[in-house]
């Protein structure tokens, strides 16, 4: 079993060309502390430094977002730039020598070369780019080979500690996801959050109501958390069970469906755990987020989003529909076509 988790996602407005020399030192302290070589550090930084100029240059400013996904087995320095700017066409701007900014017009391919994987989406309203680098080459940090996955986990403004926690962990046959969110925010709510990631993580892939159970007897005493759990099955099933106001969706490309949870507070009241079963096919994307994402939001506003990387579309999601007075967790995956 490999258990997938990420301790800490870095964000950093970029505003101004002087932001991006901070930027490539962050990310490249970041690596240095998870021992990457130095290959590898001057190939994330030069990665940073492409990326957030990219963030000035086309669309005048935008947000870095940066963590190490870690699964016991790999590592991956992954670096999120989301954008409002006027967008861009993709195909184009991946050939090296084409520049709408009176550059040499190699950014976006010498990015793609060096990342372990890569991916952006780009419309009228901006674009969202996502590079990893791992230590192991063809690692890109996917727990499964068949697992595509991508979460955003970022506290309020102001708050050093995240209230929010996800987790995916993956075995041959399945796929367990948790996401969390400890009443309020600050140092309290992300106790309550650790608590909950630790009792998942000794029995990520007992039933979802069990877990519900199992979490809320880890929660007494704390301020209460809600919570859902999702395991994804290769037969094309979903086994969901939530408590609390944590949503949960299956997405086609044709339509999108609620996934149900019921009222309470784990740790403090469990009115009821109940788990519910939905058929899903290959390709299909279970996406599962705090109330610190709007649920208004549906993947039929983004033409050809459904089809980039769950990573692109847990950050256009993030970056459209993040609630600013509130931590944030969205986390997308599905099984790869």
């Amino acid at each position: 079993m490999r258990l997938l988790e990420s301790r800490n996602q870095l964000r950093m407005a970029v505003e101004d060309l002087s932001q991006v020399g901070e930027c490539r030192r962050a990310v490249q302290r970041l690596a240095t502390l998870h021992e990457f070589d130095e290959t590898l550090v001057g190939r994330v930084g030069i990665v940073t430094t492409e990326m957030t100029n990219n963030l000035v240059k086309h669309a005048g400013r935008g947000e870095l977002l940066v963590q190490a996904l870690q699964d016991g087995m790999s590592i991956s320095i992954e670096m999120v730039t989301v954008d409002r700017g006027p967008g861009m066409q993709v195909d184009l701007c991946m050939r090296d020598g084409y520049s709408t900014a009176g550059t040499a017009g190699t950014g976006l391919g010498a990015i793609s070369r060096l990342s372990t994987m890569f991916d952006m989406y780009s419309h009228a309203q901006g674009t969202v780019a996502v590079a990893r680098i791992s230590k192991q080459e063809k690692a890109a940090t996917a727990v499964s080979p068949n697992l595509e996955f991508g979460a955003i986990s970022v506290a309020i403004a102001g708050e050093i500690e995240c209230g929010d926690i996800w987790r995916i962990a993956s075995r041959d046959d399945a796929t367990a996801i948790l996401v969390g969110d400890g009443l309020g925010h600050g140092p309290l709510a992300a106790t309550a959050a650790r608590a909950a990631a630790a009792a998942f993580d000794e029995k990520p892939f007992q039933p979802p109501a069990e877990s519900m159970q199992n979490l809320h007897q880890a929660l007494s005493g704390s301020r209460g958390a809600v919570g859902a759990c999702a395991i994804l099955s290769p037969g094309g099933k979903v086994v969901y069970s939530g408590v609390g106001n944590i949503c949960g969706s299956l997405v086609s490309c044709e339509r999108s469906r609620g996934m149900v949870s019921h009222n309470g507070i784990l740790g403090v009241q469990l009115l009821r755990k109940q788990q519910f079963e939905y058929e899903y096919g290959v390709g299909d994307r279970v996406v599962m987020h705090s109330d610190g994402l709007s649920a208004r939001w549906s993947l039929s506003d983004y033409p050809g989003l459904f089809v980039r990387h769950a990573a692109v579309i847990a950050g256009i999601l993030y970056r459209d529909h993040a609630r600013p007075r509130d931590d944030v967790t969205v986390v997308v995956s599905g099984m790869r076509r």
